[in-house]
């Protein structure tokens, strides 16, 4: 099945227009992409390793993946951490940490929306999807960024501000 999704202008507007996967996208095309990130309450980070049978594979990194058409931002979060890790979030703990950041790779049309999500979640009961992941953990950010030292976990150029802007305070406990 075709997976199509919306093409979106640089400031991340619906254009109306549809664009299917795996086809080049126009210069000033643009679709729109997830990064969940899922934090507990002792401060680790949910992560997952990817499939081998993916681009690079058996890499750690937070789940996400791209909305398909019709969905926003939200949905694709939960849908994609139902369907990666087979965990449900509530979506009352999350929020968007930065909207529309744009992928610095060359080439790369995705505007991507980091979530973070304050919840606590039993290992146990994710479900991995044999497609997309292989292992699933939780980790301390010291613990990924040794992980990056040693070449085994995505990076993202906003760690530093998901890692250090963050923390459980009052205010983000409510969430």
């Amino acid at each position: 099945m075709t997976e199509l999704w919306d093409i979106l202008d640089e400031n991340g507007n619906a254009t109306g227009r549809l664009h299917e996967r795996g086809k080049p996208m126009n210069k000033g095309e643009y679709h729109l992409e997830v990064s969940v990130w899922i934090e507990n309450s002792n401060g680790e980070y949910l992560i997952s390793q990817r499939s081998p049978n993916k681009t690079f594979p058996n890499m750690w990194e937070c789940t996400g993946g791209n909305a398909v058409a019709g969905d926003d931002s939200l949905t694709t979060a939960l849908k994609e951490a139902k369907e990666e890790l087979g965990i449900v979030l509530e979506p009352q703990n999350g929020r968007i940490i930065k909207h529309h950041l744009p992928c610095n790779t060359v080439g790369c049309h995705g505007l991507i929306d980091v979530w973070l999500f304050r919840q606590n979640v039993d290992i146990s009961t994710v479900i991995l999807a044999p497609d997309e992941t292989c292992g699933a953990m939780w980790a301390s950010r010291d613990e990924i960024n040794r992980m990056i030292d040693e070449g085994t976990f995505t990076t993202y150029a906003y760690m530093d501000e998901l890692f250090e802007g963050f923390k459980w305070t009052d205010e983000l406990r409510a969430l």
